[in-house]
Formats: structure tokens, sequence, C-alpha cells
């Protein structure tokens, strides 16, 4: 019994350990992230950087501030907002600013290329009305053909959504925004009117098939 006792208690102390790890282990990708952030401030934002932080203990201290306010979010999230700073802003970002860019970010996130598969194949019909979790999902299945995916067996039809998929989670990182087209709803498309051009061509089409019958 003893025995079990101290096995059990080793299991205990194992996985805390395993935990505190994990947990270290992503304080260190944050603080990294946060280095990385201001040292792509600091080359962007040259004057305003030193202006606004004369001292490199002022430094640490603001990083210690956003490191307690954006620990909610995961490093490559912060890495991706902070890119989204310096090509919208001129100015140097305050940390109001970094929370809103971090949140836009973490709701535009991409499912990975595995659950995105899995939505496109089992999307019902008509596609462009599905909830779909981000617009880049849709336009790889409308892209490559929904056809294609729902005739073809996974071995063939993944690696060709995947190819093209990831192309698209590049391109977003990168800052391009996707959206899903507009829907068309039938009864309500705006009828415009024809050129004088075409109503000049139509009517001396009907002139010559009066002539003919003459």
């Amino acid at each position: 019994m003893k025995k079990n006792l101290q096995t059990e208690a080793g299991q205990t102390k194992a996985s805390g350990q395993a935990q505190a790890s994990a947990q270290q282990s992503v304080q260190h990708a944050l603080i990294d992230a946060l280095n990385q952030v201001f040292a792509l401030f600091k080359r962007n934002y040259h004057n305003q950087f030193f202006k606004a932080y004369a001292q490199e203990s002022d430094v640490i201290a603001v990083k210690r501030l956003w490191l307690e306010n954006l620990k909610s979010y995961d490093a490559q999230t912060i890495l991706e907002a902070s890119m989204a700073v310096v090509k919208t802003s001129e100015f140097l970002p305050t940390l109001k600013t970094m929370l809103n860019h971090c949140e836009r970010v973490s709701k535009r996130a991409l499912p990975d290329v595995r659950t995105a598969y899995a939505e496109a194949c089992n999307a019902s019909s008509p596609k462009i009305e599905q909830n779909w979790s981000h617009p880049a999902v849709y336009l790889t299945g409308r892209d490559i053909g929904w056809h294609f995916l729902q005739s073809n067996t996974e071995n063939v039809a993944f690696p060709v959504f995947k190819e093209r998929y990831l192309s698209m989670v590049e391109r977003a990182r990168a800052g391009e925004q996707f959206a899903l087209p507009e829907v068309q709803v039938a009864g309500h498309i705006e009828q415009q009117p024809a050129s004088q051009e075409t109503t000049q061509k139509y009517m001396d089409s009907l002139q010559s098939l009066f002539d003919e019958q003459k």
C-alpha cells in the first residue's frame, strides 16, 4: 500500500513538473515575441521610440506591462498584430492599440488545414450561405472545385486542397484580407437599362427580320 502511495505521489509530482514546464515555455515564447515587437517598433518608429522610451529602464517597464496585459494571446498573434500596426499606422502604438490589433488577429484566425479540409468537404449547399469559420476555407473549396472535393478520395483531393489553402494562409498572415462574395437574392437583382448602342443593334436586327419576310 505504501509503495502504491509513493507511486501516486511520484506521478502527481511529474504531472506538476510537466505543467510548470509548459507554462514556462509559453512565458518564454511571449517574452521572445515582445522582444521582437519592440525591436520592430524601434526600427520603424525610430525617433518616436527614443522619445517615448529615453532610458532602457523605460523599455523594460513597458515590456512588463505589455506582457501582463497581452498574456491571453499567443506569441504568433502578438507578432502578427505588431506587423499589422506598422503597416497601418505612422505612430508608435499604445498598449490599447496593440490590444485592439491582437483582438482583430485572433478573430480572423484560420483553422488548421485538416480542419479546413473537413469543413469544406462537409459543407451543405448552397455553399456560400454556410457559416464558414474563415472566408479562406470557402474560397479554397470554390477555387479547386466543390465537385472535385466530393468526387475524389482524400489521398487525391487533400494534397490539392492543402497546397491552395496554405497559400491563402500565408497571404492572410502577410496582411491580405479575404471576404465571402456577396449573395444575390433572387427577385432583388437591380435591372440596368440597355445602352443606346445595344438598343439600336436590337432594333436593327428586328428590322432585318422584317425585311427578310417581305
